[in-house]
């Protein structure tokens, strides 16, 4: 899913990865010239620390970034160890009360950046999706993610199916969402350990994904569109079970 090396870009994921993993950052790229303070204090940070920063003209840091919006600033990286199923099991091991979001089928890097955003925002301790048919975790996702890329793990699993039998073995409960079904999503308990499951906007869960729900759940939609973005829908139930987590430990 990597190459040796990668780019992150951005203010927020460049800062992030100098907080969480700067011994990744291999160098930087600044456009030269830029007077702003969010750059002046992502330069000063790297100074600190020793990282080698270049400054660059404009056509140079949109050349790394092949179009995407890097704000001035381009880091070329180490690239991250992909975690996979082991990763999860020793991660969910040292866990209580597990808050999960899984991904079906979701391809569109914007999406995932997004949903991690909302992850991060909301308590999720991880997100889960497949190897295969899953967006990966490229730099434009990292960019979208605004840092949340660094602070919430993605474990990309071999049978998204068998793992959450594995999920459920160790009672975590798992609410799909899902347009046919009657339960509305307000009317469902989702305090406890859980994994939130959501599919791809155009296809919805796969087959053995939705059979493998303890319970389906779906939005209200009061209009003439019948679904929301798949990033926005992940944002509006991952928030109502953040409410209700909140409420039971008040």
């Amino acid at each position: 899913m990597s190459s040796k090396n990668e780019y992150v870009y951005g203010v927020h994921a460049v800062s992030a990865l100098i907080e969480t993993e700067p011994e990744r950052i291999i160098e930087v790229y600044v456009l030269k010239g830029r007077d702003d303070a969010r750059l002046h204090a992502v330069v000063s940070a790297l100074n600190s620390l020793g990282i080698t920063v270049n400054q660059v003209n404009r056509k140079t840091l949109d050349d790394k970034v092949f179009g995407g919006v890097h704000q001035g600033v381009v880091a070329r990286v180490k690239s991250a160890k992909v975690l996979g199923d082991y990763e999860l099991n020793e991660f969910l091991d040292k866990v209580e009360n597990p808050f999960l979001l899984i991904l079906d089928n979701v391809t569109d890097v914007h999406n995932l950046g997004a949903c991690l955003r909302s992850c991060d925002g909301a308590g999720v301790n991880a997100l889960i999706t497949s190897k295969d048919k899953s967006a990966s975790l490229t730099a434009a996702a990292k960019k979208v993610a605004c840092g949340a890329a660094e602070s919430v793990p993605v474990f990309y699993v071999t049978n998204l199916a068998r793992t959450m039998k594995e999920l459920q073995e160790r009672f975590i409960r798992i609410i799909g969402t899902a347009g046919e079904t009657d339960k509305v999503i307000y009317d469902v308990d989702l305090t406890g350990p859980l994994a939130l499951v959501m599919g791809a906007e155009d296809t919805g869960m796969r087959r053995l994904t939705r059979e493998n729900c303890d319970q389906l759940v779906k939005l209200p939609m009061l209009g003439k569109v019948t679904s929301l973005n798949v990033s926005v829908a992940t944002g509006v139930c991952l928030y109502e079970a953040l409410r209700q987590r909140m409420l039971k430990t008040k």
